[in-house]
């Protein structure tokens, strides 16, 4: 991976982490466009550099944090509240995410996979739009909750709602941001409580893999190769957040279901015509590699071609000519 390519997929990184579109499908897309085979370090470079769009957050939603911080020390009980409904909300994805992530790696990470995530996830947005207009009655809903009436149950369900999205393409922020909408939060408190748990979510899953494939990924990857991916995510999610809040208040989340149907729609004809690779097979595990030869194997293998190389070739030469 160069450079140039690690700052590419750190923009894809922050541009698509918080909008409902699927981070993981969209590098994966990418990864396949920049000829970059599917390989533990590729997939674990693609999570670490989700520390750019955290800082993103803990930047753009200072105070929120600040709240949450004052919380734990017990001078702000709105924020401590906060603090227990993200982790409340945390907790089925820390349980799924540790019991099948293997699982989920070897089978969904390639792009027919993640094309059908696309696909379903556009048409679930589709409903929830329409469902948020009346579903026909021609009686919008109500304007929802704030962030600080979200209770337990309600933090248990999108939490519950976040594991779906451990399928690839199917978009964490999406999932997190349906089940808020209905749960009856409104949009902003919706868009604000998906943030803040993909602060936990994103910090739980980068931790993991920077400390389970460190060795791959150092081995792969220089540092400053890492540092720029993680640079180009910062900078893209800040400017995507906030563009995101905007156009969420104006136009609501029925443009990202076209998207994801059309995307879907493209990239499963690219894939049919053989222009696109779904997927490549992992690069093998750290450790299975076959040994390198020891020096008493050197000798064996030297003294054996020394002998065949005395014996006389006339006899040899014959016999296969006979054949």
């Amino acid at each position: 991976m160069t450079a140039i390519d690690a700052i590419i997929i750190g923009i894809v990184e922050g541009i698509t982490e918080y909008l409902p579109v699927s981070s993981t499908g969209h590098i994966i897309l990418t990864q396949r466009a920049l000829g970059i085979e599917k390989s533990v370090a590729a997939d674990a470079f693609a999570v670490v550099i989700q520390a750019g769009a955290i800082l993103a957050v803990l930047g753009l939603y200072f105070q929120r944090v600040k709240g949450m911080a004052m919380g734990l020390l017990g001078k702000n009980k709105e924020g401590l509240l906060l603090v227990r409904n993200l982790l409340i909300a945390f907790i089925p994805a820390a349980v799924v995410g540790l019991l099948f992530k293997k699982k989920i790696e070897d089978h969904l990470f390639n792009l027919w996979a993640v094309t059908a995530a696309w696909f379903v996830g556009g048409v679930a947005i589709l409903a929830v739009a329409w469902f948020r207009r009346g579903g026909g009655t021609g009686k919008p809903r109500s304007e929802g909750l704030s962030l600080a009436q979200v209770t337990p149950k309600i933090a248990i369900f999108i939490g519950l709602m976040q594991c779906v999205a451990m399928w690839p393409g199917t978009s964490r922020s999406l999932m997190t941001i349906v089940a808020a909408l209905l749960a009856g939060l409104n949009m902003m408190a919706a868009l604000e409580f998906s943030f803040l748990l993909g602060v936990i979510t994103l910090s739980a899953a980068s931790a993991k893999d920077l400390l389970d494939y460190r060795h791959e990924l150092f081995a792969n990857y220089s540092t400053g190769v890492m540092l720029m991916g993680l640079l180009a995510a910062w900078i893209s999610a800040v400017l995507a957040v906030k563009w995101l809040v905007g156009f969420l208040q104006k136009r609501g989340i029925t443009p990202f279901g076209y998207y994801r149907i059309a995307l879907a729609v493209i990239v499963a004809a690219l894939l049919m015509a053989g222009k696109l690779e779904s997927e490549v097979q992992h690069d093998k595990p750290a450790g299975k590699e076959k040994p390198a030869p020891t020096a008493a194997v050197h000798f064996q293998e030297q003294m054996l071609s020394s002998h065949v190389s005395a014996l006389p070739s006339g006899p040899a030469d014959q016999t296969s000519t006979a054949f």
